[in-house]
């Protein structure tokens, strides 16, 4: 999938010149994306505007200019509703009903009968791994169970899109790793997906692509390896592990393409400035090194530091 957008035909929500003024304050100012059949990160920093946009792709908020639409329905609609499951940021339960009353009243709301509600609550639990536990009162629940719980009122009804706003905050590596699992399944049932997180290095392994906001404005959007090869004029940075550092340094420190070489006890770092032709020649130069070389690791070629380069 192109770095611009999804198809047109696959495009799942819509964000076409969206603007959303809360009084004078300017919350998001004319952003367009797509996300198709993926899974899309939604990064920014705090008051940047990703809760407003999560609002406005729920239908909880209406634009101030342009449009949002999920599938071919507007955003808020009885259509775009049936069609969108919401997982939102704040947590709001009832604890003193058990997992699977609890998931079956909101498929109720959704116009399921009561036996059919409670059949596919039952089974959605069941596939989310909390089986064993449905027929608990929510408040007995930990943190991790309450978030297979707030994702399963938000499949139930299979919808065509759903919208995940911070579901990993709190949740220990076991629960972590369980609910990325999920998400990254979801494609493959017909479902797109946009989650934010500020937990970026979990959500890089999650996602596809991911869409950057900053100040309100859509800052830019893509898979991490093509946003990083805009940013030409940032050097990057690499770990190498090998035999004779103090020699492989020297060799690397006349190179055009690098800017600096740091030695270290174990490992040498090299900030690369120009790429074009480095990694050839870091290729041929490792085949013939006496000893070769045992690791060469990206320090930067990650999400967190593509934020970090893009916003300051």
């Amino acid at each position: 999938m192109s770095a611009e957008a999804p198809k047109q035909a696959a495009a799942a929500l819509r964000f076409q010149r969206v603007t959303k003024w809360y009084g004078t304050i300017v919350a998001l100012l004319d952003v367009s994306f797509d996300v198709g059949c993926e899974v899309v990160g939604l990064v920014g920093k705090n008051g940047v505007g990703k809760s407003t946009l999560m609002k406005l792709a729920a239908g909880l908020l209406q634009p101030s200019q342009g449009s949002v639409h999920i599938g071919p329905h507007a955003a808020g609609t009885a259509a775009a509703r049936a069609d969108l499951g919401f997982c939102p940021d704040v947590e709001r339960l009832y604890e003193n009903l058990t997992a699977v009353d609890f998931v079956a009243w909101m498929l109720r709301y959704h116009g399921f009968g009561r036996r059919a509600a409670r059949d596919r609550a039952a089974a959605t639990l069941q596939r989310l791994g909390l089986g064993d536990n449905m027929h608990r009162r929510i408040r007995e629940y930990s943190k991790g169970m309450r978030q297979r719980v707030r994702l399963a009122q938000a499949l139930a009804h299979e919808p065509r899109f759903v919208l995940l706003d911070e579901p990993m905050t709190g949740l220990d590596p076991v629960a972590r790793a369980e609910l990325s699992q999920t998400i990254r399944s979801l494609p493959a049932q017909g479902v797109g997906v946009l989650v934010s997180s500020h937990v970026l290095h979990e959500l890089e392994a999650v996602v596809d692509r991911v869409v950057l906001v900053h100040q309100g404005r859509l800052l830019a959007q893509g898979r991490v390896g093509e946003l990083r090869a805009q940013l030409p004029s940032q050097p990057h940075r690499l770990r190498i592990v090998g035999p004779r550092l103090r020699e492989l340094a020297a060799v690397l420190v006349g190179w055009p393409q690098v800017a600096q070489v740091r030695v270290h006890d174990d490992a040498i770092e090299v900030s690369v400035a120009g790429e074009a032709g480095f990694y050839e020649a870091l290729t041929r130069l490792g085949a013939g090194w006496d000893g070769g070389m045992h690791e060469v690791v990206p320090l930067d070629d990650d999400l967190a530091s593509l934020f970090g380069y893009l916003v300051g």
